[in-house]
């Protein structure tokens, strides 16, 4: 057994060895010309800028929760001083993934523009290349943390620490990555929306100039902030699902250690997948199984990545889809034969009969409704169903339909996903138990490196439509790289989609680890405590949402002061607006003379004071949203009159109450965000052509500015805000 554990680590750096590969030949790519370079260099150091900034004040946080850890755990026999280790590895490991996925992000980003100089398959190439090096980093990096925490204090420091020990520090893992990921996705969302609503309200409603207009003193903040929100913040994000599925899953599996042991001596079923020197582990075989799928999953995404390629004129959705569904079938095939040579057969725990091929089973309704989740994401976000178009068609009789229509639309998605959800729940249970539960939960996330590939190439591509706008490159490489940006709002909004499916398992697998260290059999509804639990915990996400709303608001609004400040006060800035304003974006009936004067105004935008608002902004709100998430957990846990029974009702609360919100809030968003994206390409209804500058566009636009923030601050930040309350009351539960 030593030897497949051993490999778990190997398989992490082998992942990691993949991203470095892919790193080094997108540095080979063509960055492009000096102008597009100096553009991508704004947008490079001002990520990198603020990650640093971020990062200090979480290292602070990451100190004195460690701090607390280490004398919580103190002398308490069901846990370890050492967990406030495992914490800050697991807190270091996610900030890791993020920084090197950014980094080689803001790197890809301008090669995708140089590349769709070339062709549209090469852009894809490039911008997938770079969303695939995120992928892997977290999956690398989470596995190898994860696995070699297992390994160190399991079989290298003795018979000093029980199972249940081990399980404990390893929570705190989790606890770390989730820590730094409601961080960096409150801090990465503020500080994104408020470039993008602030740059829009002036640049595109006010002032009437195109998206990533290098006029717009916003636009860099903008692009700065699609890396530090939907880069590192996604990338935390999948992180800590990934590490908080794989524990919760673990610690349900210890449960059966008695079981599996009795099951060895009786089990002559294996034949060839049965390895002698598995004997003398076989009661943890339901531990290690979690952390062995992650390995193959792991495989599987980096074989997927290979199969992602599209033709010039083809839809690059298809080909991205192609790898995913790739990765999905080799998994769903070869997760057979790694389950049922780490399990046996079939064991008894607590008079329940369990077999291998039940849990195979629950494994594959985890992976099926993750499918099934992005699927419906696509149909309410996707520019090509009828749910979009029916949005842009109502935005033709203005901003208030638009608005309503959206609305509508966030909520009416809702449906299927938690349909979906609940059967997986139901039936995994019915397989598998508890544990099919939490197996469900690591299917749907095997496949996470494909799937944050997928995800990140957006962004990426995003930034490369603002580089060819603010190089002024040909149009041919703008509708190149629009075609790719439009692809990635549909992947951004199903990677929503999916980092919400798996947070409700992940949350409930850890709900459950909870129950079973709190030793709570059930949850009674008709006593007061459970009750006012579930009211508190029903109401934390809204709290929440607020004050991530209220913060890109007030951020919003500093942006729009300092814009409008700009085009007013600097001359050269003033004057080539009115040019543009006169002559449209392609200033094709400008005189001489007037483009002579538009182009005195290049440099001229401050771009850095717009990134210090945002910046500042992001940095001052994520405290407070940061705090409560970790606090309140605690605060009703050792609360005398509410305590372990209470916070029980809480996180089935925010469990409930947050998954919906988040739907709502990301799908509404997304539909939103490509119901503008339709009128910006042209389209036609009641015999009228509505386009960018119309009335229709500028209600789209409306829309769009309102969905932003619930798309990319408040609604991904529910997701980690249920994952973070759970694993903070597994933690705590054994003293309470």
């Amino acid at each position: 057994m030593i030897v497949l554990l051993l490999t778990l680590p190997a398989v992490a750096l082998l992942a990691l060895v993949f991203a470095l590969w892919k790193t080094a030949w997108i540095s080979k790519q063509d960055p492009g010309t000096p102008r597009m370079q100096q553009v991508a260099g704004f947008i490079a150091r001002g990520a990198m800028a603020f990650l640093k900034s971020e990062y200090k004040i979480l290292a602070w946080v990451v100190f004195g929760i460690s701090a607390f850890l280490f004398v919580h755990a103190y002398g308490n026999k069901q846990s370890s001083a050492f967990i406030a280790l495992s914490f800050i590895l697991g807190a270091g490991f996610s900030a890791l993934a993020g920084y090197l996925g950014m980094r080689v992000a803001t790197k890809a980003n301008v090669r995708t523009t140089a590349a769709a100089q070339i062709s549209l398959t090469r852009a894809l190439a490039v911008a997938y290349s770079g969303g695939s090096v995120m992928g892997m980093c977290v999956v690398g990096l989470g596995l190898l943390g994860l696995s070699s925490l297992f390994i160190i204090f399991f079989k290298f420091l003795g018979s000093g620490y029980t199972l249940i020990q081990i399980l404990s520090i390893l929570s705190g893992y989790s606890l770390g990555a989730s820590t730094i990921a409601l961080f960096a996705r409150v801090g990465g969302g503020i500080y994104t929306k408020a470039a993008d609503v602030g740059g829009d309200l002036v640049g595109k409603i006010e002032a009437g100039i195109p998206e990533d207009h290098p006029l717009n003193p916003a636009t860099i903040a903008d692009n700065v902030g699609d890396n530090v929100g939907d880069v590192a913040g996604m990338g935390a994000d999948l992180f800590e699902s990934y590490a908080g599925a794989l524990i919760g899953a673990m610690v349900l599996g210890a449960t059966f250690l008695p079981g599996l042991m009795n099951a060895l001596s009786t089990d002559t079923s294996l034949s060839l997948f049965y390895l002698p020197q598995l004997n003398e582990f076989r009661g943890l075989a339901a531990v290690i199984l979690p952390l062995a799928l992650a390995a193959l999953g792991i495989i599987c995404s980096i074989a997927g990545t290979f199969l992602v390629r599209v033709k010039e004129g083809q839809n690059p959705q298809k080909s991205l889809n192609y790898g995913g569904f790739f990765a999905s079938g080799l998994f769903m095939l070869s997760s057979y034969f790694v389950i049922q040579w780490i399990l046996p057969t079939q064991w008894i725990h607590e008079e329940m009969t369990y077999t291998s091929m039940r849990v195979y089973w629950a494994t594959l309704i985890g992976l099926a409704t993750g499918l099934l989740i992005g699927y419906i994401t696509e149909v309410y976000t996707g520019s090509d169903y009828k749910h979009v178009k029916n949005i842009a068609r109502e935005s033709t009789t203005g901003a208030a339909t638009n608005i309503i229509a959206g609305l509508g639309l966030g909520m009416q998605s809702t449906g299927f996903p938690i349909l979906f959800l609940s059967m997986a729940l139901v039936f995994s249970y019915q397989l598998a138990g508890l544990y099919g539960i939490a197996m469900a939960a690591v299917g749907m996330l095997a496949n996470t490196g494909i799937q944050l590939a997928v995800d990140a190439y957006g962004p990426i591509s995003d930034n490369a439509g603002g580089i060819a706008q603010m190089a002024e490159l040909p149009e041919e490489v703008r509708d190149r790289t629009d075609k790719l940006d439009a692809v990635g709002n549909t992947t951004a909004a199903i990677g929503k989609g999916f980092a919400i499916g798996s947070a409700a398992l992940t949350a409930l697998a850890l709900f459950v680890a909870y129950m079973h260290a709190a030793k709570i059999k059930v949850i009674d509804l008709g006593d007061p405590r459970v009750m006012a639990g579930l009211f508190i915990g029903g109401m934390l996400p809204y709290v929440f949402s607020a004050m991530a709303l209220n913060a890109v608001g007030n951020a919003a609004m500093s942006m729009v002061q300092e814009v409008r400040r700009q085009f007013n006060d600097i001359p050269e800035l003033k004057a080539a607006l009115e040019v543009l304003r006169k002559h449209g974006a392609q200033l094709k009936t400008a005189s001489s003379e007037e483009i002579k004067i538009f182009h005195q105004a290049d440099g001229k935008p401050d771009y850095e004071k717009c990134i210090r608002i945002s910046t500042q902004a992001a940095l001052q709100q994520m405290i407070l949203p940061g705090l409560m998430a970790i606090g309140i957990p605690v605060f009703i846990g050792f609360m005398p009159s509410l305590g372990a029974t209470t916070l029980a009702g809480v996180l089935a609360g925010v469990t409930v109450s947050g998954v919906l919100l988040a739907i709502f809030q990301a799908n509404a968003g997304g539909a939103w965000d490509n119901a503008k994206k339709t009128i910006e390409r042209g389209m036609e209804w009641e015999g009228i052509l509505h386009e960018k500058g119309s009335l229709a566009h500028k209600a789209t636009v409306v829309g769009d500015t309102v969905g932003d923030p619930l798309k990319d601050t408040a609604g991904p930040s529910l997701n980690i805000l249920v994952k973070l309350m759970s694993i903070v009351a597994l933690i705590i539960a054994p003293s309470l």
